[in-house]
């Protein structure tokens, strides 16, 4: 904070003049006061005191300045600023206040009716006697009115650029908050999510197809298998059959051999019987001794030759049959080795055709439920592909709504930036106007208890008041 004193004295009297400014930063208050002491001159002026306050880093600006009723009048006491108006007012024989407060980074006040003496570094001041007459200034109140009315304006204009840049700073905020939900939704939606899913159930289903051709393959190289095992068990049927009716065919043939072996059996022992029974019986024969046969030698030869032809009879009867009877025991044989054989190839060939039938009832099993399974997966694939493709158009019309919400806010961003643009240009136009206004004040002549003060002093006295 800086203060500064100035006192002067003159022949009339005596006035003292303080002023005072308070800097605060820029989220500080800044605050210019200048004040008149009590007057010791004989037109009895009263005191006059000025207070400017500018909140440079907030919307909040306060001017105020008092100039004290007296007796013969007095010119109140100004403030200047950079960016508002307060209020005018003047001192009068009727005890007339004002107040004038100009808020900005700067606040002056001024006095009148300085005398001789000098202070350090301020220059002499020359005052014309015949100007130190009171004056009757009138106030005009519709100036004041427009005053308070342009002040009440831009205390309108300060809260409501106050009130844009709070919403700007908001849609700022939101801008970002929309930008981070971008982000996550390109970084959470996969730039094709249907043609994935499409082909990786594609891919699913050409697997399961495959596996369905390699198992139909698989059936039909059984159902091949199976055939040819029908056919060989056919064929061993057949041929099992053939030696049946052979083994069949061989046992009646053995059966009659064994018939007429048995006839030729009988027959020889009836023979030998006879020839038992023949050799048993005397017979007596009479002969007629004429002719002098031997028949004993006849019937002996006779004897022996048919006991030579049973015998050769017999044993070839005998070897035949044993011949025919080994023959038949090896056919038998054979045949039994044959049956057996075929008795297990036939087991074999069951068991076989139980185990294809097993496996074939497997791979139908398999077949229905690879067919079941590839319906329930394109059914889910179906059912997926419907899902992402409703979570793919929710996404789309979420982005929309997010670009649609983002576009709306750019436009009010937009649309915020040209009113602040607008309130800057009316502002800037304001200053100016303020600057104007300052520079034809401070060029006029300044009266204060009757005296005058040239502008250059004016200034002198204000750069010192600011120093």
């Amino acid at each position: 904070m800086k203060r500064q004193t100035f006192f002067a004295s003159s022949t009339v009297g005596r006035k003292g003049f303080s002023s005072a400014s308070d800097v605060c930063g820029l989220n500080g208050h800044r605050t210019c006061v200048a004040s008149v002491g009590p007057p010791v001159e004989r037109c009895g002026v009263g005191g006059y005191s000025s207070r400017s306050v500018c909140h440079l880093g907030g919307s909040t600006r306060i001017a105020d300045a008092v100039g004290c009723p007296s007796g013969a009048g007095c010119y109140g006491g100004y403030g200047y600023g950079g960016t508002g108006w307060g209020s005018v007012g003047y001192g009068s024989s009727g005890g007339l206040s004002g107040r004038v407060g100009l808020c900005g980074p700067r606040g002056y006040g001024t006095f009148g009716g300085y005398a001789d003496c000098r202070s350090d570094g301020i220059r002499g001041v020359s005052i014309d006697e015949s100007l130190l007459k009171p004056l009757c200034v009138g106030v005009d109140p519709q100036e004041q009115q427009a005053r308070e009315h342009e002040r009440e304006q831009m205390k309108t204009l300060n809260n409501q650029f106050a009130c844009f840049i709070d919403k700007v700073r908001h849609l700022e905020q939101q801008n970002k908050v929309l930008e981070t939900k971008w982000n996550l939704l390109q970084q959470c939606v996969p730039p094709a999510p249907q043609k994935n899913l499409e082909q990786c159930f594609e891919n699913y289903i050409c697997s399961l197809r495959k596996q369905l051709e390699d198992l139909l393959s698989d059936k039909e190289q059984l159902a091949c298998e199976e055939s040819a095992s029908r056919k060989l068990v056919d064929e061993f049927k057949c041929k099992y059959e053939e030696e049946i009716s052979r083994r069949t065919a061989a046992e009646t043939e053995f059966v009659l051999l064994k018939k007429v072996r048995n006839a030729d059996f009988m027959q020889l022992q009836e023979r030998a019987q006879m020839d038992g029974r023949f050799c048993d019986t005397a017979v007596v024969v009479k002969m007629d001794n004429s002719r002098d046969l031997d028949t004993d030698c006849i019937i002996k030869n006779v004897e022996g030759w048919y006991q030579e032809i049973a015998q050769k009879s017999k044993e070839e009867v005998d070897v035949l049959y044993q011949t025919r009877f080994q023959e038949l025991q090896d056919k038998r044989g054979r045949f039994s080795e044959d049956l057996e054989r075929n008795k297990h190839e036939i087991a074999e060939l069951t068991r076989l055709i139980q185990k294809l039938q097993g496996e074939a009832d497997h791979v139908k099993k398999q077949i229905a439920c690879l067919q079941t399974a590839v319906c329930d997966a394109e059914q889910r694939g179906d059912c997926a592909l419907k899902d992402a493709r409703g979570k793919h158009v929710e996404m789309q019309n979420a982005l929309q709504k997010a670009k649609d919400e983002l576009a709306c806010m750019l436009r009010d961003y937009q649309a915020l930036l040209n009113v602040k643009l607008a309130l800057d240009i009316e502002i800037t136009t304001y200053k100016k106007l303020l600057e104007g206004e300052e520079s034809r004040w401070v060029q006029n002549t300044i009266k204060l208890d009757g005296g005058t003060i040239s502008t250059a002093s004016a200034l002198d006295m204000m750069q010192l008041t600011i120093k």
